[in-house]
């Protein structure tokens, strides 16, 4: 199972930003920029579908920048790749079979299985161990 590379800094900005969270501080795109090593112009498009999603806010002027709109504490992994990638299913079976579908039951089951676990997993658990600076 493969995420885009989106997704990958998706996960890792909104570590920066809960660790920036603790502090109270808005995170400059070009900061985040540099951190991930990756251009701003793409970084926005990916931090735009975060605000969409709810759990980022920018704001404008001298000491803006982005921050954690919501609980931070509630934010899971699968709700950070919902944002990215969206929601529909990982597998589709090609055949007509319909829902009756062995192969596609058990695909989903297991779809189902690892959502579960990404919902379980919540950023602010790996917020609390992050040894980084906010600089």
């Amino acid at each position: 199972m493969k995420f885009s590379k989106a997704t990958d800094y998706a996960l890792h900005i909104m570590l920066f930003l809960g660790n920036a969270a603790r502090e109270g501080k808005h995170i400059g795109v070009q900061q985040l920029a540099e951190h991930q090593g990756v251009s701003p112009t793409y970084l926005s498009k990916i931090l735009t579908k975060l605000v969409k999603a709810g759990m980022v806010e920018s704001a404008s002027g001298a000491n803006g920048g982005y921050r954690l709109k919501r609980n931070w504490e509630n934010i899971s992994f699968l709700d950070i790749i919902h944002a990215i990638e969206g929601t529909a299913s990982l597998f589709d079976c090609g055949l007509n079979h319909g829902p009756e579908c062995l192969v596609q039951r058990v695909m989903v089951a297991a779809e189902e299985e690892m959502e579960a676990y990404l919902r379980s997993q919540k950023i602010s658990e790996l917020i609390k161990t992050a040894s980084f600076s906010i600089s």
